[in-house]
């Protein structure tokens, strides 16, 4: 019940509670990035959906513009140049997610669920295996257990063993530990960056 009904209450209530926070919060990020460097407030990306579908994702932007096309395209580090100085902040407490809000009330997302990879990394939809594509199975999340038990520190079979998990165990009280896990971590500042 909670897989099918449950879930999507679950996403519509913390959207409601969260949305006038969010916004101040939205105008203070957005003046911030503006002042820092040149180019939109918003970065917009396409990423891999439920059952493979492809939508847009939406992100504050932490990069320079055309970040993709320059030096080591979607690979980063802490140290990596094309990171502005606003991104680092951004991408070190999460806040960079908060516009996916927007993909959770247009139903393409939910608070949590596997994070939704690009098209074509770390695999296209027609070369994951039986069992990888069960991370489909769900709308993709902002945060999941792979982002709670590791962030980007994990490998991507890593990652994906955990969507899996999460997939076959999902609950109410697994939703509810998985947010207070990424609190944790976020606040830590644990795996941020690969390595």
């Amino acid at each position: 019940m909670y897989r099918n009904f449950g879930k999507r209450v679950f996403d519509s209530f913390f959207c409601l509670l969260l949305i006038i926070p969010i916004s101040l919060i939205t105008v203070f990020i957005s003046i911030a990035i503006k002042i820092d460097t040149k180019g939109p407030v918003f970065f917009k990306q396409e990423r891999l959906g439920l059952m493979g579908n492809v939508f847009k994702v939406y992100k504050f932007r932490t990069m320079v513009q055309n970040a993709e096309s320059i030096g080591t395209g979607i690979y980063t580090n802490d140290q990596d140049p094309r990171i502005t100085k606003i991104g680092h902040i951004l991408r070190k407490t999460s806040l960079d997610e908060l516009p996916q809000l927007l993909n959770i009330l247009k139903g393409e997302m939910s608070f949590i669920g596997p994070r939704p990879p690009v098209p074509y990394h770390p695999y296209k939809y027609e070369d994951y295996s039986e069992i990888q594509k069960k991370r489909f199975d769900v709308k993709p999340g902002i945060t999941g257990m792979a982002q709670a038990y590791g962030r980007n520190s994990l490998t991507w079979d890593e990652r994906i063993e955990y969507d899996v998990e999460y997939v076959n165990k999902m609950s109410l009280i697994l939703d509810l530990k998985i947010i207070l896990k990424t609190f944790t971590s976020v606040v830590r500042k644990e795996g941020v960056y690969r390595g």
